[in-house]
């Protein structure tokens, strides 16, 4: 794995290996986001394991899919699966210890964002990718399970409606990563620390102070008066 900040021969190709606790906390995190949803629709335990596995493993499944590139990360990880399992085990006989703490989970949930977006840059940079690849992939990592559990409960993805940046903050941390490596050549594991800090802080901030993304936008009425007063201009003239 190469040393230091930045890499010496231009972009830095080498695959991105992650430690063995550093992957399955992501997969973890992911697994939390799904069992929280199995916890307020009151879902029996087969709903708290699929919801898990969903909000773990769903985005890199959909990854991979797309990618048909190199192997799926699910089926091809030895501890992906019962990590996911275990972890939906626990929280339906011991509910209360994620509701007791609900600024940890906060905490789980944007952090995992910043893994799954680093963890899917990285995999299409491996595979030499445009960069709109590499950052719809990374996209799709970081949110593609919580779209999955959304649809199955019946919901409206988070990423569709209007709330805190999250799809935003996957996105940013997916161009930092990739700007990083094949700009200004900075080493892969660098990169992937400041992906997941791009998010975490933009994250922070949407939070902070109650920033949305916007809907109902609507600019035909100014467009239409600006054109209505540029044209009353030329026709004095």
């Amino acid at each position: 794995m190469p040393t230091g900040f930045f890499s010496a021969y231009g972009p830095d190709t080498s695959a991105l290996t992650l430690p063995l606790w550093l992957d399955l906390a992501s997969v973890i995190v992911g697994a939390i986001s799904g069992v929280l949803v199995a916890q307020q629709k009151k879902l029996d335990l087969v709903g708290f394991m699929a919801l898990a596995v969903m909000g773990g493993l769903g985005g890199g499944l959909i990854r991979d899919t797309i990618m048909q590139r190199g192997g799926v990360y699910a089926l091809d990880s030895t501890f992906a699966i019962p990590s996911t399992v275990i972890t939906a085990l626990c929280a339906f006989m011991f509910p209360s210890a994620l509701t007791r703490h609900p600024r940890c989970v906060e905490w789980v949930d944007i952090i995992s964002i910043g893994l799954f977006a680093a963890a899917g840059t990285d995999k299409a940079m491996s595979f030499m990718l445009s960069p709109w690849a590499c950052v719809l992939m990374g996209t799709l990592t970081a949110v593609g399970g919580g779209m999955i559990r959304d649809v199955c409960t019946h919901d409206t993805p988070r990423i569709f409606k209007s709330s805190n940046y999250y799809a935003i903050c996957a996105i940013a941390g997916s161009v930092v990563s990739y700007v990083s490596v094949f700009v200004f050549y900075i080493n892969r594991p660098i990169a992937a620390t400041l992906c997941v800090v791009t998010v975490v802080i933009l994250r922070r901030i949407s939070l902070h102070f109650n920033l949305v993304t916007p809907n109902n936008v609507d600019f035909t009425p100014r467009v239409r008066a600006g054109a209505r007063r540029v044209k009353n201009r030329l026709t004095r003239r």
